[in-house]
């Protein structure tokens, strides 16, 4: 039988054309399963997150006792499903290391570094088992979905930032005599305000010296990284394929007693948290 070699009697140009149509169709299919993807990244998110939230607006203004049921609800359900739908979809994992949290006590204080809003989440996915309390600035409180409404039902502290300084100071008196009645882990991001970047920001003493001498807890120094991709949706889209967001207790200290206690504790901690930031990232290039 005879046959014909379709390739060998190409020209070269024909050749090279057929080989840069081969490749943009590739590129077209590609970026089109890939935009499917986020499609459904984003749909499934917002059925996940979408009714709660929009529940949870309706339900704070006429009743307390529902929206903490709601709140509840996003905690134990929501934060989870969050991480599962971005590891099936964007292959971006979830590492808690499990082990580092056979140190911590019965009670304790909190402190991190601070990359996304994801950040509180992602605490309350590695710790299911402690009722989780923040130190957030008093706008969150207000028109951010999901997030506003849980912090006001479930009472975390809100700092105005705005204003005297006392007022925060008695904010952070009023928490910690709330957490230790209620036995309640409270968390404290030192840096003030979300890395953009990943950096690590300033530890500033103040919120930490007044909140140890409130509540006389042992502190425990966690790190997270990974959640500078994540704090918007572009960033989901186009950041996080492949990525991770993990999250660790490095060391429990003993409750600091005075300043010169404190500051060094902190201190400390920063350094601790450097370094564990440092090897992650070394160990991923």
């Amino acid at each position: 039988m005879y046959t014909v070699n379709y390739i060998s009697v190409l020209s070269e140009k024909e050749l090279y054309i057929l080989y840069f149509a081969a490749e943009l169709t590739g590129q077209m299919i590609a970026g089109t399963i890939k935009n499917m993807i986020n499609f459904i990244t984003i749909s499934c998110l917002l059925v996940a997150l979408g009714w709660p939230a929009v529940l949870n607006i309706f339900a704070y203004p006429v009743s307390k006792k529902l929206s903490v049921k709601i709140s509840d609800y996003i905690v134990r359900v929501c934060a989870p499903r969050v991480f599962s739908i971005l590891e099936m979809y964007k292959h971006f994992h979830f590492i808690g290391y499990k082990e580092s949290k056979e140190q911590l006590p019965d009670q304790f204080l909190i402190i991190s570094n601070h990359q996304s809003l994801i950040d509180i989440p992602l605490y309350m996915n590695f710790m299911r088992d402690k009722d989780l309390r923040f130190v957030a600035k008093e706008e969150l409180a207000r028109h951010v979905p999901l997030v506003s409404e849980m912090l006001r039902a479930h009472e975390h502290c809100m700092i105005p930032r705005h204003g005297s300084p006392s007022v925060a100071m008695k904010t952070l008196d009023t928490f910690g005599a709330r957490v230790l009645k209620r036995h309640q882990i409270p968390v404290l991001f030192p840096e003030g305000t979300r890395s953009k970047d990943g950096s690590l920001g300033t530890f500033y003493a103040a919120g930490f010296r007044r909140l140890t001498d409130a509540v006389g807890l042992p502190v425990a120094v966690c790190v997270l990284d990974g959640g500078y991709k994540i704090n918007n949706v572009k960033n989901i889209m186009t950041k996080i394929d492949n990525g991770s967001y993990r999250i660790k207790v490095l060391k429990v200290f003993p409750a600091p007693h005075g300043k010169e206690e404190q500051v060094k504790l902190l201190d400390d901690a920063k350094a601790l948290i450097q370094a564990q930031l440092d090897e992650w990232r070394s160990a991923g290039k």
